[in-house]
């Protein structure tokens, strides 16, 4: 077959976009804290920073991710965000690719709209477990159907990706988690659609993260010990809800808990109770109050199972509207700056003289953007589902969208029910659903078939055949 002068211009053109973007977008993907001057900090950076110096197992403070951000630290976290920017993009061209949909004029485009319309590149500037959670939905979905389409090399890749990605938030793990038991019990009626040797290997993952944080939490405290919080973080959920008002009530005249005296006293909201002054830091915290906390969690679970169900679906529903982007990312994290001031003070100055030190990060502008596109894009990917299943039409871009799908309802579950809605959850995961839409839309407007067959090479040719 011979090569004509206007195909070998337009390989020499399309080689140069995809120079200027592997330039030009891994930089842009991070614009955010190059504008900021420094990394995005958030009110939990501080906890994971402190890890490494502290030496204990503090509440909902991933080990794993607070090795990995001290491993940053000589290069001012740049290096840190290096990698999320590099990951992110890796990740949308092997899904773009695995999905038959990769072209370089597409996977500009798509990225440039992620980087200008969703949290994406905040969450990837910023110090902060956030932006794996939606980057493992994409690695967990393309370890599993990804099979002769990617490389031993990539599959390496995407195993220890998502594996890390579990270690550094439990509410993660338990969405990757949710994904595997999910995709078990679907594979009896989609077969070869969902192999069995992607779902092995992707279940695996949810092993070796878990193995991955026990081994960080031993090595940095001593102790063979999952992260700790989970029944502090739920009590200040049920507190919110005045379900732990109504069990000190019942319980106070017969039975003697610490709180009994403050039980007409506590706050209203959750991060008030655990995060604020109040009586929690006179009753001790975490280590004064978790075995009470715990008690009162299990035993309200059973005396009022119908009010914990209303309050659960309740929030699950409010935390899918939960969208917006920069929630706790703004002048007043004053446990973080302590950190870094106590631990990291080489990193003092450059922290201090950042945008955001003086209050000059301001999401409302952003979300008048990011909230809407966030909205339209989960009625989308219902559309998209909705119209796949009236069709029979269950290509891979479908079932990456039922994917997202779960994760979206299976993290507004997780983190509604144990932490209460927040922002924050729903914004570092619903841009995975503007991708999914965005892949759709490119698709329906270039009229590509769902799963076009890939060209084949006649054996005593080298002329593609199909």
């Amino acid at each position: 077959m011979s090569i004509t002068t206007e195909q070998l211009r337009a390989g020499a053109a399309g080689s140069l976009w995809l120079r200027l973007a592997a330039i030009f977008l891994p930089l842009l993907m991070i614009a955010p804290a190059f504008w900021n001057g420094y990394p995005l900090l958030q009110w939990d950076t501080g906890g994971y920073l402190a890890r490494w110096y502290e030496g204990y197992l503090v509440p909902s403070r991933s080990t794993v991710f607070g090795l990995y951000l001290h491993y940053g630290e000589g290069f001012g976290f740049w290096i840190n965000l290096a990698v999320q920017s590099l990951a992110a993009l890796w990740l949308l061209q092997l899904t773009l690719r695995v999905l038959g949909l990769m072209q370089t004029s597409r996977f500009v485009a798509i990225s440039l709209l992620l980087i200008v319309s969703t949290a994406l590149p905040w969450l990837a500037s910023m110090l902060l477990t956030d932006i794996f959670a939606g980057l493992s939905i994409l690695s967990l979905f393309l370890l599993v159907i990804g099979g002769k389409r990617t490389s031993t090399l990539e599959k390496i890749s995407l195993f220890g990706f998502t594996a890390f990605a579990a270690a550094t938030h439990s509410a993660t793990l338990g969405v990757l988690l949710g994904l595997c038991v999910a995709g078990w019990m679907a594979r009896p009626f989609l077969g070869r659609r969902l192999p069995r040797a992607g779902l092995a290997q992707a279940s695996l993952t949810i092993v070796v993260g878990g193995l991955m944080l026990v081994s960080a939490n031993h090595a940095l405290s001593g102790r063979w010990a999952w992260t700790p919080g989970g029944y502090g973080v739920a009590f200040g959920r049920m507190m919110q809800d005045g379900i732990v008002t109504h069990f000190l009530n019942d319980h106070c005249p017969r039975e003697n808990f610490k709180l009994c005296p403050y039980r007409n006293q506590l706050p209203a909201t959750a991060d008030e109770f655990l995060w604020g002054k109040s009586m929690f830091n006179t009753l001790g915290r975490f280590e004064g109050m978790n075995d009470e906390m715990s008690y009162i969690v299990v035993h309200s679970l059973a005396d009022y199972p119908a009010w914990q169900v209303g309050a659960a679906l309740r929030a699950t529903g409010q935390q899918l509207l939960h969208v917006a982007t920069g929630e706790g990312t703004n002048g007043w994290i004053p446990h973080t700056y302590g950190i870094i001031e106590r631990y990291i003070p080489a990193q003092l100055a450059p922290m201090r003289a950042a945008r955001q030190q003086h209050w000059g990060v301001d999401f409302n502008d952003v979300n008048w953007l990011h909230v809407p596109v966030a909205l339209a894009s989960m009625l989308a990917l219902v559309a998209l589902l909705v119209h796949g299943l009236a069709y029979r039409r269950l290509d891979d871009l479908t079932l990456l969208g039922a994917t997202v799908t779960l994760a979206l309802l299976g993290n507004a579950f997780i983190c509604a029910v144990i932490s209460g809605p927040h922002d924050r959850y729903g914004a570092r995961m619903v841009w995975v659903a503007t991708f999914v839409v965005l892949m759709a839309l490119s698709r329906l407007l270039s009229a590509e078939p769902a799963d076009a067959p890939q060209p084949r090479r006649d054996r005593k040719s080298s002329t593609p055949v199909l």
